[in-house]
């Protein structure tokens, strides 16, 4: 097949267009939903790839954008600011962990992510003890860019592309009863004097296949890169903004990074915005009369007036309307619905953060590219849901507005989907 046999130009993410059907339209979306050109309302139960928090277009967000455009547009961030930028910024600070102190703009989460490892080498690099070194936990995801592959577990995601990546340390996965095995690697690692920086998502790894670990752990994490000079670099990409049950899941370490990545919730899903946020030490190795001892990074659409403004609305929803209290009712619900298949032979490693649920299907072949990815898929699609198995690992992040009777919808289809596709079956 070639793409001449595709009938639209578009090259998807994340897609295989030799193998699957022809994309949605989307014309309308709405709180929990997704509606088609054929007038199908499509559940959202992965908020489109996690980042839709409080339901598609929120009328504060929606309000706020349409505010912004009769006033902005971009603006070159290198020379100016503005008044939407400034005001999140002080905002990300009040509400993010205690400590961090300076807020650089991007514009997606792979970007906001590199931004936290050059910010880590600066620092060492420009306070005369440079160090090489970059931990991170194995089956971890950071992005698609060459460093944040680099960072990322090595495989199918980043095969084609082995001999531009860095070198990386990595701790085992800490699974239960083998936590200490993870703590005792990274304090070895640590010994080097080398390790400039530890890059984890806190207590839940996502595109690695939603593996979840205990706040305890991220806690002795922190404390071992305090005692040998190591900073930690939170990516709160997908775990910040309430996903974990908490506003940043490093909250319920009790702990502050030194480096901050937030993306995907910032703006409530609204529009693409990223911010990497550090400490007054980080920001201060490189403030210098010497100018080649600035941050050398950028991009064009850097803390875009329009985006920062939804972002400043998200801050106002999480303010004034009863968010928390959304999200404990969705934990809640899902811990009931996912009662059913605790002794489920047909599953294993059933699991929940927060908001996040996730299990996995006993099948003849796991991983990303299990057969069961495009067969659940498939099934999920005819039942007008939107729900995106990690090959056959399938998990459910829908907005904090979701219905329970709608979140039903999802579950009893995870059921049907297991009659027919887990191992033995079809």
């Amino acid at each position: 097949m070639t793409g001449s046999l595709i009938s639209s130009p578009i090259w998807h993410p994340f897609t295989q267009h030799a193998l699957e059907p022809a994309m949605k339209r989307i014309v309308r979306t709405e709180g929990a939903w997704l509606f088609d050109a054929e007038g199908n309302a499509i559940l959202d139960a992965i908020s489109s790839w996690w980042v839709i928090t409080h339901g598609h277009r929120h009328p504060l967000i929606m309000e706020a954008i349409r505010t912004a455009c009769d006033s902005y547009d971009q603006i070159i961030f290198a020379e100016f600011t503005h008044e939407p930028a400034e005001k999140l910024a002080r905002g990300l600070l009040a509400v993010a962990p205690a400590g961090l102190a300076h807020v650089f703009y991007s514009d997606s989460g792979s970007t906001c992510v590199e931004v936290a490892l050059k910010m880590a080498l600066g620092f060492f690099h420009n306070t005369g003890a440079p160090r090489s070194r970059i931990v991170v936990m194995e089956d971890g995801y950071h992005g698609d860019t060459i460093g944040t592959m680099s960072a990322g577990e090595r495989g199918v995601f980043n095969a084609a592309y082995q001999s531009l990546l860095f070198s990386v340390d990595r701790l085992p996965f800490p699974s239960p009863g083998h936590e200490q095995a993870t703590l005792d690697e990274f304090e070895r690692l640590c010994l080097s004097g080398q390790v400039a920086a530890l890059l984890v998502e806190p207590l839940v790894l996502g595109a690695g296949g939603m593996r979840m670990y205990p706040a305890f752990v991220l806690a002795e994490l922190k404390r071992i890169a305090e005692r040998h000079g190591t900073l930690l670099i939170a990516d709160e990409v997908m775990t910040g903004w309430g996903r974990t049950g908490t506003l940043f899941a490093c909250n319920q370490a009790g702990i502050a990074p030194d480096i901050l990545c937030t993306s995907k919730g910032l703006t409530g899903g609204a529009l693409p915005l990223a911010a990497t946020l550090c400490t007054a030490p980080v920001f201060d190795a490189h403030l210098s009369t010497d100018r080649s001892r600035m941050f050398f990074h950028s991009s064009s659409y850097t803390a875009n007036p329009i985006a920062c403004a939804a972002a400043l609305a998200n801050l106002a929803v999480w303010e004034n309307e009863p968010i928390e209290a959304r999200i404990q009712a969705l934990e809640a619900m899902h811990r009931g619905k996912l009662k059913r298949f605790a002794a489920d032979s047909r599953f294993s490693n059933v699991r929940q953060a927060g908001t996040i649920a996730a299990l996995d299907l006993d099948v003849p072949a796991s991983g990303y590219l299990s057969d069961a990815g495009p067969k659940l898929r498939a099934f999920f699609r005819s039942r007008n849901l939107l729900i995106r198995p990690l090959g056959n690992i399938i998990y459910l992040m829908p907005p904090y507005g979701v219905e329970e009777g709608d979140l039903d919808r999802a579950y009893d289809a995870i059921d049907e989907a297991a009659d027919l596709f887990a191992a033995g079956r079809r």
